[in-house]
């Protein structure tokens, strides 16, 4: 059987520059994975493939049973759920209306539109987007202005957003940027959640810090130079040893209530 995120041999080069290098990656089905690496080791690049909005430029990807390059990828894409940080969920013009509310762009993921398709928004479609805000921690966010709710509130919203569609898929690329500290545990914690209330969706984060890693994180993948250079169980991975290999300096892992903690070791 295949894997939610099968990548075998894969690079991917822009005009001279390479991207990524003879990546192997395997994902199976309900495992919950964390990307770490220092900025241009390729995460975001391995994140868009795994999203079905990349092709590779050499070895195979498969997302869902699907090889890309032989499969319709706007219809992949419905069942991969994404939130970026740069991401732009809605026009600018749209979040400047007066009625812009969270539960209107919770709403907008059941079509996977910036604007809102009112006439496919039945009882069924607004009971969910409820429910998701309620499961988010923003219950109480909905008829709320979309414009003036917190970074950390619009990111919590930006996870329900995408799990209006139902995706087998749920890939996060550095949701915590521009975060404070309660913001940013507010949303570790409502990701948290999702892996207990949701067995069955798969999830990735991609990540700078360790310390944004859920505790319900299971596997971890770390990059370096456009390569993988450690995959396996959380507990193999994230040691003392591989993350200083990884970031370039002496480093020590700590971890606490299924947390965890770096911090340089520094020459006495």
């Amino acid at each position: 059987m295949s894997g939610a995120i099968e990548l075998s041999a894969v690079g991917v080069r822009v005009i001279s520059r390479t991207l990524l290098a003879d990546i192997d990656w395997r994902v199976e089905y309900g495992q919950h994975w964390v990307v770490l690496g220092p900025n241009g080791a390729g995460k975001t690049t391995l994140l868009s493939l795994a999203a079905a909005v990349r092709h590779p430029s050499q070895g195979t990807a498969t997302v869902l049973g699907q090889r890309l390059g032989r499969v319709d990828l706007r219809e992949l894409r419905r069942r991969i759920g994404l939130v970026a940080a740069s991401q732009r969920l809605v026009d600018e013009e749209l979040l400047e209306e007066e009625g812009t509310t969270a539960h209107t762009v919770v709403l907008t993921g059941h079509t996977g539109t910036s604007a809102p398709l009112w006439d496919r928004y039945g009882p069924a479609e607004h009971e969910r987007a409820h429910r998701l805000l309620a499961d988010l921690g923003c219950k109480d966010l909905g008829e709320r202005l979309f414009r003036v709710c917190s970074q950390g509130e619009r990111a919590r919203i930006r996870v329900a957003r995408a799990l209006m569609a139902e995706p087998v898929v749920l890939l996060l690329d550095e949701p915590f940027a521009g975060l404070d500290l309660p913001a940013r545990e507010d949303l570790i914690t409502a990701v948290e959640e999702l892996a207990a209330t949701r067995p069955a969706l798969t999830t990735v984060t991609v990540t700078h810090h360790l310390e944004e890693v859920p505790a319900t994180t299971t596997h971890a993948l770390l990059m370096r130079d456009t390569r993988v250079l450690a995959s396996g169980p959380v507990e193999e991975v994230l040691t003392s040893g591989t993350l200083s290999e990884c970031f370039g300096r002496p480093l020590r892992i700590d971890r606490l209530d299924g947390r965890w903690s770096a911090r340089a070791v520094r020459d006495r």
